[in-house]
């Protein structure tokens, strides 16, 4: 009996067993995900642009030429100033006090000039009559010469005081536009402190700031054209008018692109956007999102014909606001998965659509 029991007992733990195993769960299989892919494309113009604000090609800093506190201010920001119009004026005490004191001495060596002349005079009456010696003759002609020295020097003294008044006004030296203002009334200045900036009429330009690895790409009298962000359906023709030779502390290049027409429909202190336009014969490129990289090494995943997918490592150029070369490693026909290639892994299978969410099919000659 016990052992009927017991058997019992171990054909119901067995079939418990079996049945706890048959109800659990199998693992799911793997899905197979739908992947964006595209084709490299075939650039055969490569345009760049680049922001930029418009400048007057010419510009200039106004300053005083003498130091002393600004007592008028006559123009702001933004006003147009003509040749010859006064923009701010210094107190004229002290250079008034200075022109006096040189008018003073100007007229006391005018004096002296003036007897030493007429007594010069009556020492060369009495000379040939021997009435005087030939030394008290040589006496007198040198004083009378230092006293045209002395006259000189004080009309010298007199002029450069009287300048010196007339350089307490800040006078316009061009027609244009004042764009920056640098002084206040009360303020007192030294000579050569830039008070104002001026903006000349005339030409304009873009001045654009290229980084390091495209500057060798841009040339002197490169043609180019210009939109402005105001009013982005108008093209503008103009040139590279100049590049600079040095980086600034952005680590980028200035450089002036020069317009060829549109001068009067260009405001300074505009933004705008350069095109440059280059000839690049067969190079591929690719989306940005397209790339990945490991190790410094970029590569891209290239569906093959079974689709399944494997790394392929390539060689990139300047990256582009959208897209990036590719130098080597990617042939025109291949098909490059486009987003989230970093949850990708090798032999991968997949299910490639294109950018409409049809199915991609790839032939046996677009892979090797």
């Amino acid at each position: 009996m016990n052992i009927l029991k017991t058997s019992v007992s171990s054909l119901i733990i067995v079939c418990c067993v079996t049945l706890w195993g048959c109800s659990k769960e199998q693992p799911a299989a793997e899905q197979i995900p739908f992947v964006m892919v595209a084709q490299p494309a075939t650039s055969h113009l490569d345009q760049k642009s680049y922001a930029g604000e418009v400048q007057a090609r010419q510009q200039t800093a106004l300053a005083f030429r003498v130091g002393g506190q600004i007592t008028e201010r006559l123009v702001d920001v933004g006003d147009r100033v003509k040749v010859g119009q006064v923009l701010a004026k210094l107190d004229v005490k002290d250079a008034q006090l200075q022109l006096n004191s040189a008018r003073a001495q100007l007229e006391s060596a005018q004096s002296a000039a003036k007897v030493a002349g007429d007594e010069f005079k009556r020492f060369q009456q009495l000379l040939p009559i021997n009435a005087v010696s030939r030394s008290q003759y040589d006496a007198v002609k040198n004083q009378y010469d230092a006293a045209l020295a002395s006259l000189k020097q004080a009309q010298s003294n007199y002029d450069v005081s009287a300048n010196q008044t007339g350089y307490n006004q800040l006078v316009a030296n061009k027609n244009g536009v004042i764009t920056q203002r640098n002084i206040e009334v009360g303020q007192v200045v030294s000579a050569g402190q830039a008070a104002y900036q001026l903006a000349m009429d005339g030409d304009r330009e873009v001045v654009i700031g290229v980084p390091e690895q495209a500057v060798s790409s841009i040339k002197d009298g490169q043609d180019a054209w210009i939109t402005l962000w105001s009013r982005p359906e108008d093209k503008f023709a103009a040139y590279v008018r100049e590049i600079s030779p040095a980086a600034d502390q952005s680590r980028t290049f200035s450089v002036k692109v020069a317009l060829r027409e549109g001068q009067s429909a260009i405001q300074l202190g505009q933004s705008a956007r350069v095109f440059f336009s280059q000839n690049v014969q067969n190079v591929l490129s690719v989306p940005l999102s397209s790339v990945s990289a490991t190790s410094n090494q970029a590569y891209v995943w290239v569906v093959n014909p079974d689709q399944t997918i494997r790394k392929v490592n390539v060689t990139l150029g300047a990256y582009g606001r959208d897209s990036v070369p590719v130098l080597s490693g990617l042939k025109p026909g291949e098909w490059v998965v486009v987003g989230g290639v970093h949850l990708l892994h090798e032999k991968q299978k997949i299910k490639p659509v294109d950018r409409e969410n049809r199915a991609v099919t790839v032939q046996k000659g677009a892979a090797a």
